[in-house]
């Protein structure tokens, strides 16, 4: 059976296994056959030209896409802007790096074009970080589509995302309270193979860990080192920090090969490698690229199918 074939009896399953939550619509795979048959390629050619300028995008769409599905679902509402009294999802504190909303501006605007009023902004984001996924070298999947953009967006729900900080814990609670389990914690968290980050989100790794050491033990010597001389206690680069692997722009699992190492960036990475459980598929992701996929599909499909919004925007950056 071909790897086509494979990735459609998964989604299958998966929509089987996880129904999504609103009882008003279900997602589907040929969503727009009809209505808007060219809206997927009009999306990834949208992709594509943003990557050409600036190597950062895929990294951007993927995390613009997980920081939208953990705050009412994957509704599109970290793509609206604060009005008014009102501050807005992308204007909270864990949001403020969040950059490339352009690009899904431009892809609305395309399929706009052909198709008005059709294709809501909550699926051009998920099938954007679809395509920054297989443009970087990772596999590619067929997205369920049929996504509402929510009409809500508050940045006081930030705080419900997952810190960079959590330990074990705290992660499995977040990650439970939207239905995704362990698996999906380990699989999705090699997201992180794209990427970026500021001092800020490792900075109580290497400076004043805790009473007994200033440097995390967890952190390899020679990491922890090149680390606080990139990010020194009282930093005042704004733009410093470090990739998030050494393979930053190409998706691999490069990212669980370096945590067994100690050359991981956040607690939250390292935390995996504290149950037996997540440890061994860490260390399976780290052996095989390939169970590494197969699993990252899996988790992102159930990710992107919780379910949000009641509208297709005109704009996505504004409620119609």
């Amino acid at each position: 059976m071909g790897a086509a074939n494979i990735v459609g009896l998964l989604v299958l399953t998966l929509l089987l296994m996880f129904p999504v939550s609103s009882p008003v619509y279900a997602l589907s795979l040929n969503y727009y056959d009809q209505t808007c048959p060219k809206a997927e390629t009009t999306i990834t050619d949208a992709v594509k030209k943003a990557m050409k300028n600036d190597q950062t995008v895929p990294a951007a769409l993927l995390r613009m896409h997980f920081h939208d599905c953990f705050i009412r679902g994957c509704d599109a509402s970290v793509l609206l802007k604060s009005v008014g009294k009102n501050t807005a999802e992308k204007d909270g504190p864990p949001n403020i790096s969040l950059h490339a909303f352009y690009v899904i501006d431009n892809a609305k605007k395309a399929v706009e074009s052909l198709c008005p009023g059709v294709v809501s902004c909550a699926d051009i984001l998920a099938l954007a970080a679809r395509d920054a996924v297989a443009l970087s070298g990772g596999p590619t999947w067929n997205v369920p589509k049929g996504r509402k953009d929510g009409r809500v967006s508050k940045a006081t729900e930030t705080r419900q995302l997952p810190a960079p900080t959590f330990n074990i814990s705290q992660l499995q609670q977040s990650f439970s309270q939207r239905g995704l389990s362990m698996d999906d914690l380990v699989a999705l968290s090699g997201g992180h193979t794209l990427g970026f980050s500021h001092c800020s989100s490792f900075q109580n790794r290497i400076h004043s860990f805790n009473s007994t050491h200033d440097v995390d033990p967890s952190l390899h010597p020679s990491f922890a080192a090149s680390l606080r001389s990139t990010c020194p206690l009282h930093n005042k680069v704004k733009n410093a920090g470090a990739t998030m692997d050494s393979s930053s722009t190409s998706f691999d699992n490069t990212y669980y090969k370096l945590l067994l190492q100690g050359r991981s960036l956040f607690s939250s990475d390292q935390a995996l490698l504290t149950t037996p459980k997540t440890k061994a598929l860490v260390s399976k992701f780290a052996s095989s690229k390939d169970e590494f996929e197969k699993a990252f599909v899996k988790s992102m499909i159930k990710m992107s199918s919780i379910n949000g919004g009641q509208e297709v925007r005109l704009d996505c950056r504004v409620v119609r």
